[in-house]
């Protein structure tokens, strides 16, 4: 079965070509990051435009990509929710224009669910139930797994989303948008005990909170001339906090639900320092812990094919009134 997948949630515009579920024969992604980094953040109307002067360009070089004929399609599968409205208006309208001119179904997938798929398209013997966790700018959550027709919420985060967070201390801190790759960097050599920070401790135990940390961060820097040495330290103690929060939690949800597999998904994800100390506590803790390929990590289209086939084969279905 061969499924093109469209994925314009946010600010990345997807699309993508997945055979049988898990073969990815085209992944193409084009960013409108560079047009949002002026103004500190995406901007809807900036990142709708985009995907709209170039989801037929980008269908086009995939079609080349995975060197096959629209008709060779078997279904269309699209994010439908959560996102951007007028980004998933785009990916939807076209979608369906492109399922209805071929005859194919189509099929409307959960953007969160399949970051958590994106395991499955990088070669593991993940087995299920597993415990996963979705950790991006938008969205720190965590799920139990059945199957991928059967997804538990176990927790997630009552205010900031963690990638939200990194984005908001660096911007503290003077150093830019988007936050996570550039806190990451200026880390490096930075004293990750210097400054104590807590991440909120919610009260049903596998829930989040982000918002605490970023104001601590702003009022430990008020009156202060930061140098260099002071900014690495407190991007490194910020950092460790936050990532020891998601570890915590992520084993904890394991042992409640008595699994040993544990799946990693979202923008997040591509965090070196959560890889290594995910994988070295999962490890400790009899855990198989998988993240995927640090391309999957972030918005695309494979995922979205990819999930979007597995459920059509256990019987999902979407009609043309598909919306948000």
């Amino acid at each position: 079965m061969i499924v093109l997948g469209i994925e314009s949630s946010c600010d990345e515009t997807g699309v993508a070509v997945v055979k049988d579920e898990r073969k990815i024969l085209a992944n193409v992604v084009a960013s409108s990051l560079k047009l949002h980094s002026r103004h500190g953040g995406v901007v809807p109307e900036i990142a709708s435009r985009m995907q709209l002067e170039s989801i037929a360009g980008i269908f086009t070089e995939a079609m080349q990509i995975a060197k096959i004929k629209p008709e060779q399609i078997d279904l269309v599968a699209v994010t439908t929710h959560p996102g951007l409205p007028g980004s998933l208006i785009t990916g939807i309208a076209f979608a369906k224009a492109l399922a209805l001119s071929l005859g194919k179904p189509i099929l409307g997938v959960n953007h969160i669910h399949s970051h958590i798929y994106a395991n499955l398209l990088y070669p593991g013997n993940i087995k299920l139930p597993a415990v996963a966790l979705v950790v991006s700018g938008g969205h720190t959550s965590l799920f139990y797994l059945k199957d991928f027709y059967k997804i538990q919420v176990l927790g997630q985060t009552r205010d900031d989303a963690c990638g939200e967070a990194f984005d908001k201390v660096a911007k503290i801190m003077g150093l830019g948008y988007p936050g996570g790759p550039l806190i990451e960097k200026i880390a490096q050599g930075g004293n990750k005990h210097k400054i104590k920070f807590a991440c909120g401790e919610m009260n049903t135990g596998l829930d989040f909170s982000f918002s605490g940390i970023k104001t601590a961060v702003l009022y430990y820097l008020k009156d202060k001339k930061p140098g260099i040495k002071l900014i690495k330290d407190l991007a490194a103690s910020f950092q460790e906090s936050a990532v020891n929060v998601l570890v915590k939690k992520s084993l904890l949800a394991c042992k409640r639900k008595k699994v040993t597999h544990l799946l990693i998904g979202g923008g997040v994800a591509a965090n070196g320092v959560l890889r290594q100390k995910l994988m070295a506590s999962a490890k400790a803790a009899g855990i198989n812990c998988f993240f995927p390929d640090i391309d999957l990590c972030m918005d695309n289209a494979a995922m979205v094919a990819g999930l979007g086939g597995y459920l059509y084969k256990h019987g999902a279905r979407s009609d043309f009134y598909l919306n948000m």
